[in-house]
């Protein structure tokens, strides 16, 4: 079963739960997924790969929200932004840890051939394909400048 396939079938099992906090963020997935279909050169599909990205897209944007309105002094909508944030990571692969990304970066170091900063560009190409999904582009890209100005 694919990942919309899977959303589908969490809707109902939501509405049944009368679950309103997930069942709005199931929707508003099911609302990317269906516009990521439609969209031209989509063919009517969506590969699991482009639905991991949406769904990566997804919480990063309630993640800013949610520190925008904490930011502002309203903790009532952060924590709904947050309430979702945890809905659509149970869909995404398990992040890596702070350990586990620079043992990864350091092999991608090693097999690009990268050893100063001016190398960067080369890493963060390989790097952002590799951990796709399991690490955010900005921790990415901070922990490969503090690799190579070593």
């Amino acid at each position: 079963m694919d990942l919309f396939e899977t959303i589908n079938n969490d809707i109902k099992k939501a509405m049944l739960a009368r679950d309103k906090v997930t069942l709005e963020a199931l929707r508003g997935i099911k609302k990317e997924f269906l516009e990521a279909k439609t969209a031209p050169g989509a063919n009517g599909e969506l590969s699991d790969d482009t639905a991991l990205k949406i769904l990566t897209k997804m919480a990063k944007q309630r993640r800013e929200s949610a520190k925008i309105y904490s930011e502002q002094n309203r903790p009532e909508l952060a924590s709904a932004e947050l309430a979702e944030v945890a809905v659509i990571e149970q869909y995404l692969p398990k992040q890596l840890s702070d350990e586990e990304l620079t043992a990864e970066l350091t092999k991608i170091i090693a097999a690009v051939g990268a050893s100063s900063p001016a190398d960067m560009g080369k890493v963060m190409g390989t790097a952002t394909k590799a951990l796709a999904g399991r690490a955010e582009g900005r921790a990415i890209s901070a922990k490969v400048k503090e690799l190579l100005a070593k």
